[in-house]
């Protein structure tokens, strides 16, 4: 299985951008992470469809990161063995995998496609209630060994 989880954009001003999507668009917001640097939107259907990261100015604190996506998030099943059989797939293919990492929430794996863009292959965590229990906002990301 897999399913367009989310998509994540570095921004110049994050209020602007949290009042289109959320205007123009009809997002929620969700909840904020990294220090507030950064807003998790939603349509209802996952804790988030959408995440903006605010990097400002190119003369601003995070100067040199790009404008624009940062990476695609596609859902590929619902147990950590679903998200080993994709690692092992990805391997056997002869792709390379740039990082593994526990959101809490979630569990992923990065990897880049042909052009560099970044994708996301993720589980969502099936013993945490991301509707009643926000507290994984708050958790840095921790590797993840599978």
């Amino acid at each position: 299985m897999t399913e367009l989880g989310h998509v994540v954009f570095y921004v110049r001003n994050l209020q602007a951008s949290v009042k289109f999507y959320s205007q123009a668009v009809g997002l929620t917001v969700s909840g904020t992470v990294f220090n507030g640097r950064a807003s998790l939107l939603t349509g209802g259907r996952t804790h988030h469809e959408l995440l903006l990261i605010e990097v400002g100015d190119a003369n601003g604190p995070l100067s040199g990161k790009r404008i624009g996506l940062y990476h695609v998030g596609w859902k590929v099943g619902e147990s950590l063995d679903a998200l080993r059989e994709v690692r092992d797939r990805i391997i056997d293919l002869g792709y390379s995998i740039d990082g593994q990492s526990d959101h809490t929430v979630s569990q992923s794996l990065y990897l880049r496609d042909p052009d560099g863009n970044e994708i996301e292959l993720f589980i969502d965590n099936p013993d945490f209630d991301w509707r009643s229990d926000t507290s994984w906002m708050d958790v840095p990301v921790k590797p993840l060994v599978l």
